[in-house]
């Protein structure tokens, strides 16, 4: 386990409870009576491709096969994933039926749209976290700053000569870019496209200089056609170890990660939920699932399921800070 800064709650909450989410598997996975009879639905609030949709993939097989029942992932994409939640928000409160979702639907919606057809937090349990995604940040081979420090300085010396793209409004690659400015006390314009595959195009043509990447951009970082500066959250990469992290360069404390996970409709059952963390919990460490989830430039994330909720807490509370300092609202 690699060392965790001190003086970050997020990664106090994460150690402390690691160790309980690597317990808690040889102790809960007694069988829950009753449970289940019939197919698990997975319903993934996001499009097919996108990264809630291939960690729910990567973990319903062998779920399936532990649970003794179809595991049938089901995608439900619309409305910054609101359209996913509410159905699986509705839905019985059985254990029959789980969301798997970006972590953003679960912490920026609520500050972002002045009403919502469902209340996180009192319509959605939270179950298992999967994976904790890490943000790059990756510029025009071009830019004169090699470094990030020798970025932030020269943002700081051309105030609003320099664009920043995002894969739309209010996106996470957009909060990302309004967390830089925020700490960093600079401006540059926020051009937002639809999708993080345009806005890395036009980057990739010159037209913008920089962007938080989820992991798209990887490959043009290793054929030198973009640089890669930065990691957006608290730990350095393993697949780019020599590259720091935004907070070792000034910007202390600097996360724009979000953590992918599953969740059930309140009252689901606490035996349930018990089973179904220790059993997502076991099938983050084989071998095959870690490997599809690195492919993400993303790590596993064990957690137990009170864990899990401390973290989107957390989450929630500082990306609600920032969406109300920058007044940043859904288009």
């Amino acid at each position: 386990m690699n060392q965790l800064p001190a003086h970050s709650s997020i990664r106090r909450t994460l150690l402390a409870c690691a160790c309980a989410a690597l317990i808690l598997p040889g102790a809960a996975t007694a069988q829950v009576t009753g449970w289940p009879s019939k197919p698990v639905r997975v319903i993934v609030n996001f499009p097919p491709g996108s990264s809630p949709d291939v960690l729910a993939r990567a973990v319903s097989q062998p779920l399936q096969q532990a649970l003794g029942q179809p595991v049938i992932v089901e995608n439900r994409a619309g409305a910054s994933g609101m359209i996913g939640a509410e159905a699986v928000a509705k839905s019985p409160s059985d254990g029959h039926t789980l969301l798997m979702t970006a972590g953003s639907a679960i912490t920026t919606n609520p500050f972002i749209y002045a009403s919502m057809p469902y209340d996180s937090d009192k319509d959605l349990v939270p179950v298992a976290a999967v994976a904790r995604i890490t943000l790059f940040l990756v510029v025009r081979a071009d830019l004169p700053a090699k470094t990030a420090r020798e970025f932030l300085a020269h943002l700081k010396a051309n105030p609003g000569k320099l664009s920043y793209a995002s894969a739309g409004n209010a996106t996470g690659l957009h909060l990302a870019g309004e967390m830089l400015k925020s700490q960093a006390g600079v401006y540059a314009l926020h051009v937002p496209y639809r999708g993080s595959t345009p806005a890395l195009q036009d980057l990739l043509a010159g037209q913008v200089d920089f962007l938080f990447d989820p992991g798209i951009s990887l490959a043009h970082v290793r054929s030198g056609k973009l640089r890669l500066l930065a990691v957006a959250g608290l730990q350095r990469s393993p697949a780019f170890p020599d590259v720091p992290t935004l907070s070792e360069v000034g910007l202390k404390g600097f996360d724009a990660g979000q953590t992918h996970g599953f969740y059930a409709p309140a009252g689901t059952p606490a035996a349930v939920v018990e089973r179904l963390n220790a059993e997502i919990n076991r099938i983050l460490s084989t071998p095959s699932v870690k490997a599809q989830i690195e492919m993400l430039s993303a790590e596993p994330s064990p957690l137990t399921a009170e864990a899990f909720a401390a973290l989107m807490a957390e989450d929630s509370k500082r990306y609600g800070a920032l969406i109300r300092e920058r007044g940043i609202k859904a288009d």
